[in-house]
């Protein structure tokens, strides 16, 4: 399997969407709140695609890469989910750093909140993140998908009607 930063953030996130997303059923398509982080994403620092590159690398696709000076700058909605955000950041510096490129730092960026914050991969990092990687690989590769939870951001998700419809 091939776990990208969507994997990574959705483990974070959700069981059950991860579970979903890596099984075919992908409902972002659908979403008003992802066509907003879209937009944010485009005009949001329109000098950026100027001076950095999007970045796709082993399934994973970082939003602004500095190469000069080995910067991943990811930009996101809403903190709501900032330690899901900040996971997705390391995954990326720990990606880059399998192929090679040592060093790289992070900045993960709210424009509309007006946040920032800088990351880096620690040793521990590196270590907590290979036993994330085979925990999703396990809950993917499962014949059933984990019971649904419910959490406080439910409402602004895309599956929400798959899991809250009363189906079973």
């Amino acid at each position: 399997m091939n776990v990208t930063g969507t994997h990574i953030n959705y483990f974070y996130v959700c069981k059950r969407k991860l579970w979903l997303f890596a099984n075919g059923i992908q409902m972002e398509h659908t979403s008003e709140t992802v066509a907003e982080g879209k937009l944010i994403h485009e005009y949001a620092y329109p000098q950026r695609a100027e001076k950095y590159s999007e970045l796709e690398l082993d399934g994973i696709k970082i939003d602004y890469y500095d190469a000069r000076n080995k910067i991943v700058h990811e930009i996101k909605k809403s903190d709501k989910a900032e330690e899901a955000h900040r996971w997705q950041v390391k995954y990326y510096l720990y990606i880059l750093e399998q192929k090679g490129v040592h060093g790289a730092k992070g900045i993960l960026e709210y424009p509309a909140l007006r946040q920032r914050e800088e990351l880096e991969l620690q040793e521990s990092d590196r270590v907590y993140l290979k036993s994330v990687i085979a925990e999703i690989e396990q809950i993917c590769s499962r014949e059933t998908m984990p019971p649904k939870v419910q959490k406080h951001i439910c409402r602004s998700c895309s599956y929400y009607d798959f899991c809250w419809s009363g189906e079973e």
